[in-house]
């Protein structure tokens, strides 16, 4: 018989508390989180324990609101693949491996969705993907730091980045990251490496192009080991940033003697692309 499953759904109370509920969630052993409108939903087994998983969320947001059902014996996997689609974004293309064959492999970015924001669901990676066809060039040299699922070295691949660099510290997403790397036919190109960023973006450098999805606090760390990582042309893509935070991270990157070139926002979100 099939096991029984408890759909677990979660509200953060503020948009900018997404990313550390699903990484809460993903601590608790959860199989991958889908975004369903305001809420965080995946499924635990009957036998977990529900409390526990309860706590690890309110130690990031106390505030979140919390959902639980019981489901039906089921292959609840054929569920979640119903709630992920394929993104196609400007010349690339963000698609689960289920969808891939509808699209052209020289352009596609496959991604099996083990991960959280690294699918192309949320507006952040899309945001990075867009910027991203604005400014990199065939042959640079890219660093992709905080690389998750590696969706954006991908996308750095597939544009034409002769090298890229993606650097996880999560060391549960490191085999989530290759498998993608090689469904996309990149690995000529793309390097997982797990560590720390700021440790080793100084050993890739120079690099022509980083990209960060983080969270902005760490952005903000991030900036002078960037700046000196960069060649002189170089050039970020950050994201992770709430629209309501962009114009404080645009006047703390001019501080810093930081440009913007382009920006992007989706919904909530806002992404900029910056040279010095």
């Amino acid at each position: 018989m099939r096991e029984s499953w408890i759909r677990f759904a979660v509200r953060p109370s503020v948009a900018a508390l997404r990313e550390v509920v699903s990484t809460a969630l993903f601590a608790a052993d959860a199989g991958g989180v889908l975004e369903d409108g305001d809420w965080l939903v995946t499924y635990f087994p009957a036998h977990a324990d529900l409390q526990g998983i309860e706590a690890r969320v309110r130690a990031c947001d106390s505030r979140a609101a919390i959902e639980t059902r019981g489901e039906a014996p089921a292959d609840w996997s054929v569920g979640w693949r119903h709630g992920v689609t394929a993104h196609t974004l400007g010349r690339l293309t963000v698609a689960p491996p289920w969808l891939a064959s509808a699209y052209d492999p020289a352009t596609t970015i496959i991604v099996e969705p083990g991960m959280a924001f690294g699918t192309g669901e949320h507006p952040t990676t899309r945001g990075v993907i867009r910027l991203m066809q604005l400014e990199l060039r065939p042959g640079d040299t890219v660093a992709d730091l905080g690389a998750g699922s590696a969706v954006l070295s991908i996308a750095a691949a597939k544009l034409g980045a002769g090298r890229v660099a993606a650097i996880e510290l999560d060391h549960d997403a490191i085999g989530n990251a290759e498998e993608n790397v090689g469904l996309s036919n990149v690995a000529h190109a793309v390097t997982v490496i797990e560590g720390d960023a700021a440790l080793l973006l100084p050993l890739v450098a120079p690099v022509r192009v980083v990209l960060a999805n983080i969270v902005s606090s760490v952005l903000l760390d991030l900036l002078p080991v960037i700046a000196n990582s960069l060649a002189d042309d170089g050039i970020a893509i950050l994201s992770g940033i709430l629209i309501e935070e962009s114009e404080r991270m645009t006047w703390m990157l001019g501080l810093k003697g930081w440009r913007i070139l382009h920006e992007d926002r989706e919904d909530a979100w806002w992404s900029a692309c910056i040279g010095r």
